[in-house]
């Protein structure tokens, strides 16, 4: 480090905070302006920082952990996703917007009714709010942590106090400027946080060690390129091809998606995301802000991470399981020159900035919105939440510094997420589109999860395997309890379906009794959307990668498909956006 890096650090962290004191007096107007910018931003910025919150410094530490162990193929951990954001995009983003509700937790009480909804909305306040915030905050923590103490040498002790000051003052910054000062700053340090891995992925992949995209090919098996996983009844490591057994690979692509919940790809939307889509200008900029998120996060964005983490592979074949992750850090220790280095540290600020920032004003939303201000001080003033939301933003803050100390494993975090969360993503889907969905099934679907685990860790069960045994137990519980209790009251569910206007068959009963309009002939077109734009972001992912490694003719075969994918996606949306 020089001198000159050093000064580009403090350049960026002066250029954050100067943004956030811009929009300080904004927020300070209501707790609307503060957790959703007004209901007022455009879909680039919107989409933007959805990108951006999902792009934490952990995100290219995990990566490299993935493709040291399994090669490209194995992020489809992630990948798989897409089904289901896709399935945001046309299903889902227009109702958020549509719903009018300051946070996704508040839906418990325009959807379900008396006891069980208030209990779920304060329950879910607490458990997504504080419990599952603090838990993502501290693995992007920890992951800061390994960053700085890679490239300075220096044991974790001697950075922690250096990431929990950087914290302190995203939420400083969070507390003033509120949401338009998270989605404005993110902008910047996205922009900023990818043009530093694109020129560490061009410097590092044309040294003098890697020789270019050719000389990446010969010193790595071919396998390792595949970008798809073998399926097979035996499991490989090493940077060989993903190999999974069948039953394994099902648990990916036919499964993760819709069953399980996880931040920023919940099934449905919701968390941050579904905050974003809410605070879109209207229900348009809401889908187009969702769709640019999908396209960017999956299609766009990983290509940087996986070239390094292929080259780190050939750089340190001393790397093991345990410090995979640290291949990335490496590379910018022994490749980044003068200048550069500064700005690729002041780009993990930017990722680990820009998702904590997000993560803290959307933890604090439900704490102040869906406990404080539903439960405790139900009569307060504007100027009251606002202050309430500032001083918990604080508090969040020094909770998630806490758990930081017990999270040590990236990639572990996610699957416990994933586990958590096994099975109830199809009552986070049903629940618009389906009026026999009540209070009881959430609350079953979130409870489940939580009594299986357990279990099938003493049987020996390990992800993705224990998804069979967590997703079918949680979907049997939800759908018994469902039939078990009261449906929600007919008032109710009038009120809802006039509010957002689902439509769709299931809702038929209820539309048709009351003689409302029911959409369920657009859904044909949605369900063109959802196809071709899955189609649409897995060929841009799939065909960059071609691009990339030279494989001309599977361009132009994925080309063919984005083509299609895009037209499709054009038709839909002509035919469901007003």
């Amino acid at each position: 480090m020089a001198t000159v890096d050093y000064i580009i650090i403090a350049v960026y962290f002066v250029f954050s905070l100067g943004i956030a004191l811009v929009y300080s007096k904004r927020a300070g107007k209501s707790s609307e302006e503060f957790f959703l910018s007004g209901r007022n931003l455009p879909w680039y910025l919107a989409g933007l920082s959805m990108v951006a919150t999902t792009f934490a410094a952990d995100t290219p530490l995990a990566v490299t952990e993935l493709v040291w162990k399994n090669g490209i193929s194995g992020n489809w951990i992630w990948w798989n996703f897409a089904f289901g954001g896709v399935l945001t995009v046309f299903f889902f983003a227009k109702l958020w917007r549509r719903a009018g509700i300051m946070t996704e937790v508040e839906f418990a009480e325009i959807r379900y009714s008396g006891a069980p909804a208030k209990f779920l909305r304060g329950f879910k306040a607490i458990y997504l709010g504080l419990f599952m915030n603090v838990i993502i905050i501290g693995w992007v923590n920890s992951a800061m942590i390994a960053v700085l103490t890679g490239i300075f040498g220096v044991k974790p002790d001697d950075v922690v106090w250096i990431v929990f000051l950087c914290m302190g003052l995203v939420a400083v910054y969070s507390a003033l400027s509120g949401l338009w000062g998270v989605v404005v700053t993110d902008a910047f340090q996205f922009v900023l946080a990818m043009t530093a891995c694109i020129i560490l992925a061009i410097i590092v992949i044309n040294s003098g060690q890697i020789g270019g995209i050719e000389g990446l090919k010969e010193k790595l098996p071919a396998q390792a390129f595949e970008f798809f996983p073998s399926i097979s009844e035996t499991s490989t490591a090493g940077v060989k091809i993903f190999s999974l057994s069948v039953f394994s690979f099902f648990a990916y692509v036919g499964i993760q998606w819709w069953a399980s919940w996880y931040p920023g790809a919940e099934p449905g939307g919701g968390g941050y995301v579904a905050q974003r889509m809410m605070s879109a200008k209207n229900e348009r900029h809401s889908i187009y802000a969702t769709l640019f998120f999908q396209g960017a996060h999956y299609a766009l964005r990983p290509w940087p991470w996986i070239l390094a983490a292929l080259a780190a592979v050939v750089i340190y074949p001393q790397l093991t399981a345990e410090n995979a992750k640290m291949g990335y850090i490496n590379i910018i220790n022994d490749f980044m020159p003068v200048g550069l280095k500064g700005l690729m540290i002041a780009a993990f600020f930017a990722a680990y900035m820009s998702t904590v920032a997000t993560q803290l004003n959307w933890g604090t939303s439900y704490i102040v919105n869906d406990l404080y201000r539903r439960f405790m001080q139900t009569k307060g003033t504007e100027k009251h939440y606002v202050t309430a939301s500032r001083v918990t933003t604080i508090i969040l803050m020094v909770v998630s510094a806490v758990v930081t100390l017990y999270i040590d494993r990236i990639s572990g975090a996610w699957e416990f997420i994933i586990e958590c969360g096994a099975g109830l993503g199809l009552v986070l889907i049903m629940r618009w589109y389906w009026w026999r969905i009540n209070a009881w099934s959430e609350i079953a679907g979130m409870a489940t999860p939580f009594i299986l685990l357990p279990v099938v860790n003493y049987l020996g069960i390990s992800f993705p395997d224990n998804l069979y045994i967590l997703v079918f137990g949680t979907t049997i519980s939800w759908l018994t309890i469902t039939f078990l209790t009261k449906p929600e009251p007919e008032e109710k569910l009038l009120e809802f379906y006039t509010r957002v206007k689902p439509g769709g068959a299931l809702w038929r009963s209820v539309s048709s009794k009351y003689g409302l309009s029911n959409e369920s002939s657009g859904m044909k077109y949605q369900f063109l959307g959802w196809i071709s734009g899955t189609v649409m972001i897995y060929s841009l992912l799939f065909g960059s990668g071609s691009l990339i490694f030279g494989d001309y003719s599977g361009m132009f075969f994925y080309l063919i498909f984005i083509i299609l994918g895009i037209v499709g996606v054009i038709f839909s949306l002509s035919k469901t956006t007003v």
